[in-house]
């Protein structure tokens, strides 16, 4: 028998301490051309992240022209003075870059990703749209036809027609927050290539625009590299516009978009709140994640392991428009779909999670497991450039400091469960809520006028 000889056995392993994260801080600078930039180095990301943010906010939209900046941001990719539709899109692909638009209210925002190795080229296609946009009719035309194709399926759908209708109920018809971000069949179908290149030569330009540049720039010359492209963009001086005030009206009551023979019942229950500049924002993000925030917030525990109404209701703050002097605001809302025939008592039972969230508060076990999924799992939100690029074009968005979403880690770390119940009791107060149900009137208005929440106003859908 074949003697054993003896192994040798080294120790386990043992865990490093673990280090420190924060948000990744950028450095700040401008061109020549009075582009700002922010660049963030970022080891190891080697698809490189470029956002640019335009001051061409929807409320700059030419009255009976809403949509207008939707189809420029859409157009952008339509060709320059140097490419084709077809051909700019082939130059895309040659180097593996994606370019994405889009209009909300702040303005527009361009959105680039490209490998390091073709940041050279990815940048000069980006310029290229900014700098000479061919808008040709025909390009026009078609996205004009695309966008009027994409808003019956809008309407059709239950989530898309409740936020609609929440929208017109909260703003005055005067305010450009109270029609549909991407315009509607009557003002769309105005829109030719002559309505988008006034736009554009009325608010596009590098002197009140931000690019912001995020992945791993080792042995790059970027100073090089944006004078050479978006340092190329040319444009009359300009001063940001001047950001109109937020108003609403919360009064509580429900409207009802009827949806005869609808199966289910999407609710949709929002006011208008603070923006990101009030000092209560920390305390509200958490308050409103114990809330409705995830699957163990207490809205699901009601409504969807309790009750069975439903699959999953959420609770969230969205910013709309922000600005330092305090004219800003977010969106403050609940939303979530329910059997038809429970819908008043879903909407009863929700109504009650907020009366005991006033009457008893969050737990401190509640607001624990807030933080940990707010603070704790941030590392893994930003693993990549373009997570990290859109945070930081969200801050120059919002006119926030450079440094905010590190600080405002920090903050919700140390907010307590009493400023945090504080924060979303005043966040969701019951007798201040606008409720849409996008349903069955037939079924559903009856329960829920019993339940008295406000007055009930039934309208037709589109």
């Amino acid at each position: 028998m074949t003697e054993l000889t003896s192994m040798e056995f080294h120790p386990r392993p043992q865990p490093g301490e673990a280090r420190p994260w924060a948000f990744p801080a950028p450095s700040r600078g401008a061109l020549d051309n009075g582009l700002t930039v922010l660049r963030c180095h970022r080891p190891g990301q080697k698809v490189v992240a470029v956002e640019v943010l335009l001051d061409a906010p929807l409320d700059a939209e030419p009255a009976g022209l809403d949509g207008v900046a939707t189809i420029m941001a859409r157009a952008f990719s339509e060709g320059t003075d140097k490419h084709s539709a077809e051909e700019y899109a082939a130059e895309l692909e040659r180097c593996g870059a994606t370019l994405d638009a889009h209009a909300d209210h702040p303005g527009v925002r361009l959105s680039l990703e490209v490998p390091a190795s073709r940041l050279e080229k990815g940048l000069g296609l980006l310029a290229d749209a900014l700098r000479a946009p061919a808008f040709a009719d025909g390009e026009v035309e078609r996205l004009v036809r695309n966008r009027l194709d994409e808003i019956p399926h809008e309407l059709a759908n239950p989530a898309r027609r409740a936020a609609k209708e929440l929208s017109k109920e909260l703003f005055p018809a005067t305010s450009r927050m109270s029609r549909p971000r991407q315009g509607t069949e009557e003002t769309v179908a105005k829109i030719d290539s002559a309505a988008v290149r006034a736009f554009y030569e009325r608010h596009v330009r590098p002197a009140t625009a931000t690019a912001v540049v995020v992945g791993d720039l080792t042995g790059i010359d970027l100073d090089a590299l944006l004078g050479e492209t978006l340092g190329a963009w040319a444009g009359s001086p300009g001063q940001p516009r001047p950001v109109p005030p937020v108003t609403a009206d919360d009064t509580g009551r429900v409207v009802i978009v009827d949806r005869p023979g609808a199966v289910q019942t999407q609710l949709l229950i929002g006011r208008v709140g603070p923006d990101r500049h009030d000092r209560v924002w920390p305390a509200q993000v958490l308050g409103t994640y114990c809330l409705g925030g995830t699957l163990t917030s207490r809205l699901d525990r009601v409504l969807r392991e309790e009750k069975g109404y439903t699959y999953g209701v959420r609770a969230f703050g969205q910013v709309l428009r922000s600005a330092p002097d305090g004219t800003g605001a977010s969106m403050l809302a609940i939303s979530g779909s329910v059997d038809t025939p429970n819908t008043g008592p879903a909407v009863e039972d929700l109504w009650t999670v907020l009366r005991t969230l006033a009457a008893e508060g969050l737990t401190d076990a509640e607001r624990d497991v807030a933080v940990q999924n707010l603070v704790g799992v941030a590392p893994l939100k930003y693993e990549t450039a373009a997570a990290v690029a859109s945070t930081l074009a969200d801050q120059v968005e919002q006119h926030l400091p450079d440094d905010y979403q590190a600080t405002l880690y920090r903050q919700l770390a140390a907010t307590g469960t009493v400023e945090a119940t504080a924060a979303v009791v005043n966040a969701f107060p019951v007798d201040r809520l606008v409720t849409v149900l996008v349903g069955d009137a037939a079924q559903i208005k009856e329960p829920v006028e019993a339940l008295g929440i406000g007055e009930v106003t039934v309208v037709t859908a589109e």
